[in-house]
């Protein structure tokens, strides 16, 4: 079933903004342009105009053409929401292309993070995540083999890993995510279109089930042209750590 045509609208208005066909500043096309592009009335082009001003990539008004403020989303770490969920729930379409999964042995590093023996056997998946067709993110994800094996029956191109995961009882707790910037390996800059060195922006990221058992280590690293974080404050509440698109050791803080 096709998408509303409002979505489909901001969904490609986002994916000029992404790959930079229209930068930071430049104005979008007139409401009449884009009527005329779509050969719709004005309705759902205000829609998908105003879902853009709301996640604060367009700005503008009162008058005046619309113009490109930023390239960012944001989804509250605080919430479980995949990066599936958080792509389908802007009005993004999420992708992904499984080049990996295998057992094998926990290296130290990991181990130690998911609290189990070096060398005790997991689950390693590599993906590469796409927003609306374009690389974005490289998920390196272990799960404790218990957890991770049942990802053998399953098509981990075919949508959230986490969805899948939680629907065969997993029941998630707790997360702590640290946020750094890493140099693209080989694989990260071939995945990417990159080159080796490039700054990534990387969330590491340990989850555990409602009992406290670590099952999920993942290093997932961001393009930084397209993906950024913030950080929401307020003095009644704890702060809301959040992922955005924008062209972005265990983990215990």
């Amino acid at each position: 079933m096709d998408r509303p045509l409002h979505e489909q609208v901001a969904a490609e208005l986002r994916r000029r903004i992404t790959l930079g066909e229209l930068t930071v500043g430049a104005p979008l096309p007139s409401e009449a342009q884009l009527c005329e592009q779509w050969h719709s009335s004005r309705a759902p082009i205000r829609q998908a105009l105003a879902t853009l001003r709301a996640e604060g990539l367009i700005g503008g008004g009162r008058g005046k053409p619309p113009v490109v403020r930023r390239q960012s989303l944001s989804q509250p770490f605080d919430s479980f929401m995949s990066f599936s969920s958080w792509a389908e729930e802007l009005g993004h379409v999420p992708g992904q292309r499984t080049l990996e999964v295998a057992l094998r042995p926990a290296p130290t590093e990991i181990a130690d993070a998911l609290d189990i023996d070096p060398g005790e056997m997991v689950v390693q998946l590599l993906r590469l995540r796409l927003l609306d067709d374009v690389p974005t993110m490289i998920e390196r994800t272990t799960f404790v083999e218990h957890v991770g094996r049942s990802l053998f029956d399953y098509d981990c191109d075919s949508g959230s890993i986490y969805a899948y995961l939680t629907s065969r009882g997993l029941e998630v707790g707790d997360a702590r995510h640290v946020i750094d910037a890493v140099g693209a390996d080989e694989t990260d800059a071939e995945l990417l279109g990159l080159t080796p060195g490039v700054p990534l922006l990387r969330e590491r990221r340990l989850a555990s089930t409602i009992d406290g058992e670590a099952f999920e280590y993942s290093d997932d690293r961001y393009k930084p042209d397209i993906i950024s974080f913030t950080i929401h404050n307020r003095l009644d509440a704890q702060p809301a750590l959040s992922r955005a698109w924008q062209p972005l050791r265990k983990s215990g803080t």
